[in-house]
């Protein structure tokens, strides 16, 4: 994983609005419709090869494919997990989230009537038999893709986003959450391993951690429990590979709304940096949490490890200004070291593959070029 040594560098959390006519395809085949299926990969890596020259051209260094293949950061594993079978009920809205949606319920049902264009319902999946890694020709695809797409470009480093080890499914086949949980974990480490054995940086999506650690239905003793046996599960998942190889992101799942029940960040810390991974993505831009950069003043910052704070928002369609950028990432530099400082995003700009994404599709770029300006501004003060 390459470091801020000579200039701040840049990068986002991963998911990129999909092109009208690969969504078109995409949504034959998420709901059992025939579709081409040469058609669907051959939109896909021209997908990807236009999403990489953009951010490229944006003035991002760190690049990834923008999840082109993926009908979500999450809804994708259905396809690549063995012993899950769809889960055909009426979808379940984590605890953290419905108690904001409780709390607004007239924001929150013109939010989702705005937001409901993606190409298929998230669909849960149940576990209902032994767990199996199965998607090898689908992540080797995915790197092929990345792999041919960055290969004209001069970029600083390339990563892939892959789900972590939970919040996708529930067990009906193992004795214990516990088990359950390692066997994803397990599973997912065949992924994993393919991501870093290919040269690439893996992003692991985490917003569960968050989801956990903010649940109301649990007591704080209880939620922390959990989140450490999430901790612990993650942790076994990437044994053996070396943490410079690994980013993990986390955030609080919603968008854009009144975001009341957002939990403070220094809660989740301690969660966060004892998870084996040399750099950690998180929200910043969104207005809850601006002030937040204070914890590092109170938490040392474990050698090796790297800050990546989501200094462009994902759920509003403003365009940062660029000296806002630069002064919040001196502002995280002088508290943890330049060179241990990324300039991101908060979230991905289209975790399901939708029609309408909350930040529009032109909008996107200028905020990757104001993070661009204001890193090169940043730098200017940095290394004078």
């Amino acid at each position: 994983m390459k470091r801020s040594t000579e200039r701040i560098l840049t990068t986002h959390v991963g998911s990129l609005a999909r092109p009208t006519e690969l969504l078109d395809t995409m949504k034959e085949r998420e709901n059992g419709r025939p579709y081409d299926a040469e058609l669907l990969d051959q939109q896909i890596r021209e997908a990807v090869a236009d999403r990489v020259s953009r951010q490229v051209e944006s003035g991002i260094d760190i690049v990834t494919d923008g999840e082109m293949s993926k009908v979500s950061f999450l809804g994708y594993v259905k396809d690549r997990l063995g012993g899950f079978e769809l889960d055909m009920g009426p979808s379940r809205m984590a605890a953290s989230w419905q108690k904001e949606v409780d709390d607004f319920p007239e924001y929150y049902e013109e939010y989702f009537k705005k937001y409901s264009s993606t190409v298929a319902p998230l669909r849960r999946i149940i576990c209902k038999g032994p767990i199996s890694y199965v998607g090898q020709r689908l992540v080797q695809t995915d790197i092929e893709n990345l792999k041919a797409a960055v290969a004209p470009y001069d970029v600083a480093d390339v990563f892939m986003p892959s789900t972590g080890p939970s919040g996708f499914g529930r067990n009906e086949h193992y004795a214990t959450h516990e088990e359950y949980l390692h066997a994803v974990a397990e599973a997912m480490r065949e992924e994993y391993l393919a991501i870093v054995g290919a040269g690439l940086v893996l992003q692991v999506d985490d917003p569960f951690l968050i989801d956990m650690l903010s649940d109301p239905t649990m007591g704080r003793e209880e939620r922390e429990r959990a989140a450490w046996v999430h901790v612990e599960a993650l942790n076994h998942a990437l044994r053996g590979i070396p943490a410079e190889q690994i980013r993990h992101h986390t955030c609080y799942g919603l968008n854009h709304g009144p975001r009341m029940n957002d939990i403070p960040l220094a809660e989740v810390v301690p969660f966060m940096l004892a998870i084996n991974a040399g750099a950690h993505s998180f929200e910043v831009a969104n207005p809850r949490h601006y002030h937040e950069w204070r914890i590092w003043e109170d938490v040392k910052l474990p050698d090796g490890k790297v800050l990546i704070p989501g200094l462009i928002g994902h759920a509003t369609n403003y365009v940062e200004h660029q000296e806002l950028i630069a002064d919040y990432i001196v502002k995280y530099a002088g508290l943890v070291g330049r060179e241990n400082v990324i300039a991101g995003a908060d979230c991905g700009f289209s975790s399901r593959a939708s029609y309408a994404p909350e930040v529009h599709p032109t909008v996107v770029w200028p905020k990757f070029r104001a993070l661009a300006d204001g890193a090169a501004l940043a730098t200017k003060q940095l290394w004078p």
